[in-house]
C-alpha cells in the first residue's frame, strides 16, 4: 500500500512531523522554527516567557534547581509546539543558515534560557557542528609530497587527526596495533559496556549523527558510528592494522623521525616522517591486580578490558572486583543471568541518578535531528552547554567551607548532597549497604559514576556488597581482606587501566634523551599545553599530562583541540619554510607552574582523604585533569605561540 500524497507530501511524513513536534525537545525546535522563517522575532515572542539565569549560577550557591538548567516552563513548550505545527512542513528548508555571530549568541541564549558570553561563540559554532574549525594560520602552501605525518592509534582522536591531516593536504600512515579501528570502544566488549558522556555530544562535531538509538550509547553502537566515520572518509588506505610502534627516533641531521614498527609475525620496519602524533589515549594497558593465589584459581578470571565475548555467564556463581564506571555497568548487565553476584569494593565512587542513561531516544526525536533544519545542531549546542563549563565550580575548593565540611563547596555540596540523598532513597531499609557505599572524599576526587541500574542489582536477593578488597585466590574462589570467602566460578576483573601517558614507546628525542626519562618512567609527565615536549621536535602528544576535562565535556573535544593545533603548527612550518619547531624549557616550565597553580585549588589535588586513583600520581600531583574551563583551553590551541617555540631550519 502506498502513502496518500497531499500536496507532494506523503500522509506518513506529515505523521512523523507531527509525532517529531509532540516529542522533541522544544527549545531546538524553536531554534529551527527561527531557521525555517528567517523570522528573529520568534525569540523576542517565545523568549519573553523564559527566566534567563547566569550560567552554571545555582551550582556556585549550591542551590539545586526544581527543574534541570534550561528546561522551559510548559505553557512556553505548548505554545511553541502549537506554532511548530503552523509554521513547520516535512519539507521544509531553511531560509536563515548559519546565523552572524551576533544573531548565534541571541540564538544560544533563548535555547539554553542562559546568558551566552561573547567568549563562548566561536567555541560553540564549532562545537554545535554550525561550522568546522577555521584555519588561523595562513595557508598559502601547500604540503609538500615529502611531508609525511605518522599517527600512532586508530581510536578516536586518531581518526580524527587522519581526517584532519588529509584534509589539509598532508600525506599520513596511521599504525594500530590492533585489528581494526576504535580504540576503546573496539577493546572493550564486556557485557553493558557503554559511553558515559551524552551519544548527541560524544561524536565529532563534524559528524553528528542523527540515529543515535540511546541518549548514553553503548559500545557497540559507539564502535559502529567510528565505523561508518572512517568508511565515510576512507581511511582505512591509510592505516595499517595488526601494526605496533616499538620506538620513535629523533634524527638530528636529517630532521625526521625514524619509527619502527612490528607486525603480526614480528617482522620490524623502519620509517621516516617529519612529524609525529600519538594517539594512544592514556589509559590502555589492564590494570591486574596482583593477587596471590591467582593462578591457581579452578574458574575463569577475565579482566574487562580483555573479554572473553563466548563466556556464558548463566547460572554461574561470580565476583566481579571493582566499583568504577564499568564495575556498575557489568553488574548492572548480568545480575539477571548468574546464580549469586558478590561484588567487592574497596573504595566507594560517589553515583549520581541520570534518568537517561538507559533511554532510548524517541522516534520522533530521531526525525527532528534528521529532517528539520538545524534541530540537531542547536540540541548538540544545549548537551555540550549543560555538560561543559557550566560545572567549572563542582571541583574547585572554597578555602573557608571546605575547613569544616567533606565537601569543597557550596557547589560541590550540592553534588555531595544529590548522590547521597539517591544512595539513601536507594537503600532506605538497608543502612549496611549506605554505609559501604559512602565515600570518604569529596565528589570529583574520582570520577562521577551515572548508574545504570548499579543500585537496583544490588538489592536482589542473589547480590551481596563485600567493603574490601581480594587477599588470595583459591582453586574455589576468593578470600577477602575482611575476612570472608567467597565461593566462585568466574571473577570479572573491573580494576581499570594503568595510566600511560605514550611512555610504553621507546621515544628518543635530542640529546639521546627519551620521553620515559624526561617523564620520568610516566610518573610526571609535563608538556606544553597538554601537547609538546620540550627536547622533541614535531612530536605532538594527544591525550597528554593535564589536558582531561575532568569537570565536563569529553575526550572528543579534547581531542579535536588538539588536532587543531597541530594542523596549525604544520602549516606553520610550510608557511615559514621551517622543518621543525620545538617547545622551549622555559615556556613548558612556566605553563606547568600556571597549571600547578591552578589545580591547587581544586578536589583533585587536594580530596579531604587519601583517594587511590588515576588523577594523581604517587605524590600526589595531579597529572590527568585540565585545571582550564574548555572555552580557556580551546583558545589557547587555536594556533602556535612563536614566543614559546624554538625552530630548526631546513
Amino acid at each position: 500500500m502506498t502513502d496518500t500524497v497531499v500536496a507532494g507530501v506523503s500522509a506518513a511524513s506529515e505523521a512523523a512531523l507531527h509525532q517529531a513536534i509532540a516529542e522533541c525537545e522544544p527549545a531546538p525546535l524553536l531554534m529551527s522554527m527561527v531557521h525555517v522563517t528567517g523570522d528573529p522575532g520568534l525569540l523576542d515572542e517565545f523568549g519573553a516567557g523564559l527566566t534567563i539565569e547566569e550560567p552554571g549560577n545555582h551550582y556556585r550557591t549550591g542551590v539545586a534547581p526544581a527543574v534541570p538548567p534550561g528546561t522551559y516552563p510548559e505553557d512556553v513548550a505548548e505554545a511553541i509546539r502549537a506554532r511548530a505545527r503552523e509554521v513547520l512542513t516535512p519539507d521544509a528548508v531553511a531560509t536563515l543558515d548559519v546565523p552572524d555571530e551576533e544573531l548565534f549568541r541571541r540564538m544560544a541564549t533563548i535555547c539554553t534560557s542562559q546568558r551566552v558570553d561573547a567568549e563562548f561563540v566561536p567555541l560553540l559554532l564549532e562545537q554545535s557542528g554550525f561550522r568546522q574549525d577555521p584555519r588561523r594560520v595562513p595557508v598559502t602552501v601547500t604540503p609538500p609530497a615529502d611531508f609525511d605525518v605518522i599517527v600512532i592509534g586508530a581510536g578516536i582522536v586518531g581518526i580524527n587527526a587522519g581526517i584532519k591531516l588529509g584534509a589539509a593536504g598532508f600525506g599520513y600512515t596511521i599504525f594500530e596495533e590492533r585489528d581494526d579501528i576504535g580504540g576503546t570502544w573496539h577493546r572493550n566488549t564486556y557485557p553493558g559496556a557503554a559511553v558515559d558522556t551524552p551519544s548527541h555530544y560524544y561524536s565529532y562535531s563534524f559528524e553528528l549523527n542523527p540515529n543515535w538509538s540511546r541518549y548514553y550509547p553503548t559500545g557497540p553502537e559507539y564502535q559502529n558510528y567510528l565505523l561508518d566515520v572512517v568508511a565515510k572518509y576512507r581511511l582505512r588506505e591509510h592505516i595499517r592494522f595488526g601494526t605496533r610502534v616499538r620506538s620513535a627516533t629523533w634524527l638530528e641531521d636529517d630532521k625526521r623521525w625514524e619509527v619502527v614498527t612490528e607486525d603480526r609475525v614480528g617482522l620490524r620496519t623502519r620509517h621516516r616522517a617529519r612529524a609525529v602524533v600519538t594517539a594512544l589515549g592514556m589509559l590502555n594497558e589492564p590494570n591486574i591486580p596482583d593477587v596471590p593465589g591467582t593462578d591457581t584459581f579452578a574458574g575463569t578470571i577475565v579482566h574487562t578490558a580483555n573479554w572473553d565475548t563466548s563466556l556464558d555467564l548463566r547460572g554461574k556463581r561470580v565476583v566481579v572486583l571493582g566499583t568504577g564506571c564499568t564495575s556498575v555497568q557489568v553488574v548492572a548487565d548480568i545480575v539477571d543471568e548468574v546464580e549469586t553476584l558478590d561484588v567487592v569494593v574497596r573504595s566507594p565512587h560517589w553515583l549520581v541518578p541520570e534518568k537517561t542513561v538507559g533511554g532510548d531516544v524517541p522516534d520522533g526525536e530521531k526525525w527532528a535531528m534528521a529532517h528539520l533544519p538545524f534541530y540537531d545542531k542547536w540540541f548538540r549546542l544545549r548537551t555540550y552547554w549543560f555538560a561543559s563549563d557550566n560545572l567549572y565550580p563542582l571541583p574547585r575548593i572554597d578555602k573557608e567551607w571546605a575547613a569544616t565540611h567533606v565537601s569543597a563547596s557550596p557547589a560541590n555540596d550540592m553534588v555531595l548532597r544529590t548522590a547521597l540523598e539517591y544512595l539513601r532513597k536507594s537503600f532506605s531499609d538497608r543502612p549496611d549497604l549506605i554505609e559501604k557505599l559512602t565515600p570518604d572524599f569529596r565528589p570529583y576526587a574520582k570520577r562521577i559514576v551515572k548508574d545504570p541500574g548499579f543500585f537496583a542489582a544490588l538489592k536482589r536477593e542473589h547480590v551481596r556488597l563485600h567493603r574490601a578488597s581480594f587477599r588470595e585466590i583459591t582453586p574455589e574462589g576468593v578470600h577477602t581482606t575482611d575476612g570472608e570467602f567467597v565461593p566462585a566460578d568466574v571473577i570479572i576483573l573491573a580494576t581499570g587501566f594503568e595510566l600511560q601517558f605514550t611512555t610504553t614507546i621507546d621515544i628518543t628525542g635530542r640529546d639521546g634523551r627519551t620521553l620515559a626519562q624526561v617523564w620520568k618512567g610516566g610518573e610526571d609527565p609535563r608538556a606544553y599545553l597538554g601537547v609538546q615536549v620540550a627536547g622533541f621536535p614535531n612530536l605532538f602528544v594527544t591525550a597528554g599530562p593535564n589536558s582531561a576535562p575532568n569537570h565536563g565535556a569529553g575526550h572528543n573535544i579534547t581531542g579535536e583541540e588538539q588536532v587543531h593545533y597541530l594542523i596549525e603548527c604544520l602549516q606553520y612550518l610550510l608557511e615559514n619554510d621551517l622543518a621543525a619547531m620545538d617547545v622551549t624549557q622555559e615556556a613548558l616550565d612556566e605553563y606547568n607552574r600556571r597549571v600547578d597553580e591552578a589545580l591547587d585549588e581544586t578536589v583533585w589535588v587536594h580530596p579531604g582523604a587519601e583517594v587511590n586513583g588515576y588523577y594523581r600520581n604517587s605524590a600526589g600531583r595531579a597529572v590527568v585533569p585540565c585545571p582550564w574551563r574548555l572555552v580557556d583551553y580551546w583558545t589557547m590551541l587555536r594556533e602556535p605561540h612563536p614566543e614559546d617555540l624554538t625552530f630548526i631550519s631546513h
